[in-house]
């Protein structure tokens, strides 16, 4: 295990722009603030959705599109820096009308409405490829 000790120094609460990536709204709240670590909860609905999910046998992702209105029941991820960029690596639960739970990495929505809690860290965090999941992660 790798970890170390981090403080938080600043929080935001944000509304999300209809129509935009809900992902991106994260990123570029990070950029706006210049918060290169922190972790983020959002909440909202979303237009669409497109998780990844990552085969763990062939270590590569694969998309897993959703072309529906759906509930953002819980969204939690944090900031760091990847491939130069601030980036926000997102986890979120998404329900049907019916109740039916989707959930996973989420790559990609369209913002019906959301709202975001960030709290910056701190330090810097930079992801960096882990040579046994081939994921890029804190290390």
């Amino acid at each position: 295990m790798h970890y170390r000790e981090v403080e938080t120094t600043r929080e935001f609460v944000a509304s999300m722009e209809t129509g935009a990536d809900w992902r991106e709204e994260i990123e570029s709240l990070a950029d706006e603030q210049e918060i290169d670590a922190g972790f983020f909860y959002a909440l909202g609905a979303v237009q669409d959705a497109e998780f990844w999910f990552y085969d763990q046998r062939r270590k590569e992702y694969e998309p897993v599109v959703f072309e529906e209105p759906l509930e953002v029941a819980a969204c939690v991820g944090n900031v760091s820096w990847l491939d130069g960029e601030r980036f926000a690596h997102t986890h979120a639960v998404l329900s049907r009308p019916s109740g039916q739970a989707l959930a996973g990495h989420l790559n990609s929505a369209t913002v019906f409405s959301g709202e975001c809690h960030l709290r910056e860290f701190d330090t810097e965090l930079v992801r960096e490829r882990d040579e046994t999941t081939e994921l890029d992660l804190w290390l």
